[in-house]
């Protein structure tokens, strides 16, 4: 039974092959045992139990354990899964009606939905040895839109005679049309018998690749993905999911008026989706990477050496770079008895003179951050930063599609030049960035979108430079209520200093030097043993921060509050005469974030006193250098305590360093 002859879709439409299918598929149901659970129940009875405790339509069989039982079925079903799908739901709808007489009245049909399949494609990657074939492909969805009935299964009524014709199977691709009336003869006029007529939901999505797939300087490309029966609405806008399906093609009228030529359009139709419940599930990490991590997070100068890894190339700026370090990082996000929740991750507002590198770290965190979408304050709007409403071309119907800040959800987005944006588009993006979600209310449409992402902006000052005689808000076009919603505020100013800028002058010609293509062919052993072996690899960084975020999840100790509370009270006080930016309670949620996430930075299940006081340092850092320049002088003397806890965590960092 197994030596195919002639096309293999033709072979397994014949009779006797889908008998043989039908009942190695019923053995694999009844008899398959999991290896790890041997002499236990039959995996799938317990399965199907499940299904109908939970009253569901579908059973998921694993693809790789099909596999492992029947290796040519399994391949014939990758290769004509329309076929094949047909005799395994019809073999599964025995089987259920057999454990379970009654449960036909509920669902009057059952599923088989296929998962784990070995490979993953993109939208790029599929191509015409894929047409009919089943596929998983991944992505993030841009689109949806609504839930339409789909005629299945139609029946017809003769007009003259009232005889009822059909029923009829509807193909996708082809349009029934009735001929003529068996009974009376006639040629119509015929009309659908609504009551006998068998229906289901059907739904479309926009998938595009993800941010971290896309080739440099290619644009995402995309697919449409039909969802039909218990599928719908499975997956909303801005979700990464991955969609196991039937790669087919149908005829796009418009295609080919356009082009003069047969030109077929590709969809996939999704047999199962599963979304990605971590932002690093496509990253995976082997037991010799986590071996290798966690004998790093042994080293006690870790933290140093994560911020001396990051953006490496960029000279100086080190609380740049620890605040970048404790933004990809983040800290612990909080779901206060299922009805409030409070953000973990950390917002970055960075503002200072042109050619201080500010892009250059916008680009450096977008190239490590496993997900990450980059844009720029003049070149998007509002609807281009959270959501916007289109008219699907086919059904007319209003439908999502989501911004840059919901394609960042579970990432980082990056907005440079944020002080271009227009107020009215700035102001969109407050709930984001507090909330952590999107509401729309556009066209009959009333939802609410996902962004729990960070937001690390660059800004420029008002007329170029940075004024240290102005307050911070004065320098920059921004109001209180977005100043108040970034965590961590840093000012980069081009001071003129003639021995850093000799050292930074020869670190940028020595990195020209190290980066030309044919310094490995002529690198002497001397220029070998320049590289810091502290710093560690962009490859490595990335799966540190994946682990640290996939297994460790730190939690507070109530001893470390009291200081977090001292603190909070001081700086309010002094924050009313300081006329800089206003210190408010986000301040508060604020510095514990940064606590978590400097614990995070050392694998810690706690938060300890000195990831306190790093948060402290940090906060500090951030309010003193939004004064004047003067009034930092007389912060220092009006309160002591400021001067020596500051200066007092300065000096310590500068001498582990």
């Amino acid at each position: 039974m197994y030596n195919i002859v002639g096309n293999l879709r033709t072979w397994v439409s014949r009779d006797d092959v889908r008998r043989f299918i039908a009942r190695k598929f019923r053995q694999f149901l009844l008899t398959y045992v999991n290896p790890k659970n041997q002499g236990g129940q039959p995996e799938y009875v317990r399965l199907i139990n499940d299904m109908v405790s939970a009253n569901k339509c579908s059973l998921e069989i694993d693809y790789t354990e099909y596999l492992h039982a029947y290796t040519n079925l399994a391949i014939w079903l990758a290769d004509a899964p329309e076929s094949i799908l047909e005799v395994m739901e019809e073999v599964l709808q025995t089987v259920v009606l057999k454990l379970y007489p009654n449960y036909g009245k509920i669902h009057e049909r059952v599923h088989v939905r296929v998962t784990n399949l070995p490979f993953l494609y993109f939208a790029r990657t599929c191509r015409k040895t894929h047409l009919n074939c089943l596929i998983r492909i991944g992505g993030v969805v841009t689109r949806r839109s609504g839930v339409f009935p789909q005629l299945m299964q139609v029946k017809y009524d003769c007009n003259k005679c009232g005889a009822t014709l059909g029923p009829f199977f509807q193909n996708t691709s082809k349009e029934i049309k009735v001929g003529s009336c068996p009974e009376c003869q006639s040629r119509g006029p015929f009309s659908v018998n609504v009551e006998e007529t068998i229906y289901r939901n059907y739904q479309k999505l926009t998938l595009q690749e993800s941010p971290g797939i896309v080739p440099a300087g290619r644009l995402p490309r995309y697919k449409e993905v039909i969802l039909l029966d218990d599928l719908i609405d499975c997956a909303r806008p801005g979700e990464e999911i991955e969609i196991t399906g039937i790669y087919t093609n149908n005829f796009d009228l418009a295609l080919n008026t356009k082009n003069g030529f047969p030109v077929f359009a590709t969809v996939v139709e999704a047999n199962h989706v599963s979304k990605k419940q971590d932002l690093f599930s496509a990253y995976k990490l082997t037991e010799e990477d986590k071996l290798e991590i966690e004998k790093l997070a042994k080293d006690p100068r870790i933290g140093e050496r994560i911020i001396k890894s990051i953006a490496p190339s960029i000279y100086g700026h080190e609380n740049i770079k620890t605040a970048i370090a404790l933004a990809m990082f983040g800290g612990q996000e909080k779901n206060v008895q299922g009805k409030h929740r409070l953000r973990g991750d950390i917002n970055i507002l960075l503002l200072g003179d042109p050619g201080t590198a500010k892009s250059q770290f916008l680009k450096y965190v977008e190239k490590t951050a496993q997900r990450a979408v980059y844009t720029t304050g003049k070149g998007a709007s509002a609807v281009g930063l959270t959501a916007a409403v289109h008219k699907d071309p086919v059904t007319r119907e209003w439908t999502l599609e989501g911004g840059a800040l919901v394609l960042a959800d579970r990432g980082i987005c990056l907005i440079d030049e944020f002080d271009k944006m227009n107020d009215q588009d700035r102001v969109s993006i407050h709930e984001a960035m507090e909330q952590q979600s999107i509401s729309i209310s556009k066209a009959g449409i009333v939802t609410s979108l996902q962004a729990r992402c960070s937001v690390i902006a660059a800004a420029n000052p008002v007329g170029g430079r940075y004024d240290s005689g102005k307050t911070f808000a004065l320098n920059v076009e921004l109001t209180d209520p977005i100043l108040s919603r970034f965590d961590i505020l840093l000012v980069v100013k081009d001071t003129v200093d003639p021995v850093i800028d000799e050292m930074l002058a020869r670190f940028v010609v020595d990195s020209h030097f190290k980066s030309h293509p044919n310094i490995a062919k002529d690198q002497t052993p001397e220029t070998a043993a320049n590289t810091d072996p502290e710093i560690l690899s962009q490859d490595m960084l990335r799966k540190y921060i994946t682990y640290a975020k996939l297994y460790v999840f730190p939690k507070l100790h109530d001893a470390d509050l009291d200081k977090v509370a001292l603190v909070y009270a001081d700086l309010r006080r002094e924050s009313m005469f300081g006329q800089g930016v206003p210190i408010a309670v986000r301040h508060i949620e604020s510095m514990i974030r940064i606590a978590e996430a400097h614990a995070r930075m050392h694998l810690r299940q706690y938060v300890l006193e000195d990831d306190v006081d790093m948060a402290i340092r940090v906060l500090l850092d951030s309010f003193i250098a939004t004064q004047k320049y003067g009034v930092q002088k007389a912060l220092q003397k009006v309160s002591p305590f400021f001067y020596c806890l500051f200066f007092k965590l300065y000096f310590q960092a500068s001498s582990k360093g």
